[in-house]
């Protein structure tokens, strides 16, 4: 069981960690401000999920892994919450889209 919680914890992570480079590619590469915060906010939530879950069969009690669901559930919120505050204010300084 623990060989098969370890293949999973690496895997997620890994896939994790995948999604967090494409994130950051996006954020590179993507031509306008609007594009680059989407692309960036949706890899990194899908990112710090898939390393959320890989790590849920390491954690050691209940405790532990809710606590990993709190921390994950926070930086939901607070990321959409920053990506809708930039968002607007990109809207105001460069006026509403063509």
């Amino acid at each position: 069981m623990s060989l098969l919680a370890d293949i999973v914890t690496v895997v997620a992570v890994c896939a994790g960690v995948f999604f967090f480079l494409a994130g950051t590619v996006g954020l590179l590469r993507f031509p306008d401000s609007l594009s680059r915060l989407h692309a960036l906010t949706k890899a990194d939530n899908l990112g710090l999920g898939l390393i959320v879950l890989g790590l849920l069969p390491q954690a050691g009690s209940l405790l532990a892994a809710l606590k990993l669901i709190a921390v994950w559930g926070l930086v939901q919120l607070s990321g959409a919450t920053v990506a809708q505050v930039v968002a607007t204010a990109l809207r105001r300084r460069d006026g509403p889209p063509p």
